[in-house]
């Protein structure tokens, strides 16, 4: 029975969980280190502070590693520098990718993706090449199982929460907005009763 300790097999799976935690505590915070720095730190004042303060609190983030990345980004004096990098380039078959980085070191990153794209049968394109095939959208799936709600009542409620668009299914309204408008749609859409 040498070396089957109990303790140890746990002790291994809990620092496997707490390294894969970090890593999303971590991505997170830079997510919220960017949008407190490009909006300000009050989440009532930035939308995008708010979107991503909801989803440190979807991954149970403790709320000081929260404040803690707000108050980094708002403190006057030098810290940690990251950009918004967009690369766009062709996949495997022509695929048009558009890839969204936020880095502290370009070069680094940039040769990440351009590794990545060589890899997997693609390449690198310059800029301009694919961005004009997109369109950035808020999108927000809302399941009909309980809804007791027409498809006429729910593009109504949309438009007047200030969606674009309405596309159903049997099982989801799905409602596309302005990126700018996502929150405040998503608000309004949850704060219904019939939701």
């Amino acid at each position: 029975m040498s070396g089957h300790s109990k303790w140890h097999n746990i002790q291994g799976r809990k620092n496997a969980q707490d390294a894969k935690r970090g890593k999303v505590f971590q991505k997170i915070s830079r997510e919220i280190y960017m949008a407190a720095k490009s909006g300000g730190g009050n989440p009532n004042e930035n939308p995008a502070l708010r979107l991503v303060m909801d989803k440190a609190k979807a991954a149970n983030m403790p709320n000081d590693n929260v404040e803690r990345a707000v108050k980094k980004a708002t403190s006057v004096g030098e810290g940690e520098n990251y950009d918004e990098i967009t690369y766009e380039g062709y996949g495997p078959g022509g695929v048009a990718i558009l890839v969204h980085t936020l880095t502290d070191n370009r070069n680094r990153t940039a040769t990440n993706v351009r590794v990545a794209f060589n890899r997997n049968g693609g390449n690198l394109g310059e800029t301009g090449s694919v961005n004009y095939l997109f369109d950035r959208k808020g999108y927000i799936a809302i399941e009909r199982k309980n809804l007791e709600i027409s498809e006429d009542e729910m593009l109504e409620k949309g438009i007047e929460a200030g969606a674009e668009d309405l596309e159903t299914s049997a099982e989801v309204f799905e409602v596309y907005t302005a990126p700018e408008d996502f929150v405040a749609v998503r608000d309004q859409l949850t704060g219904k009763r019939w939701l």
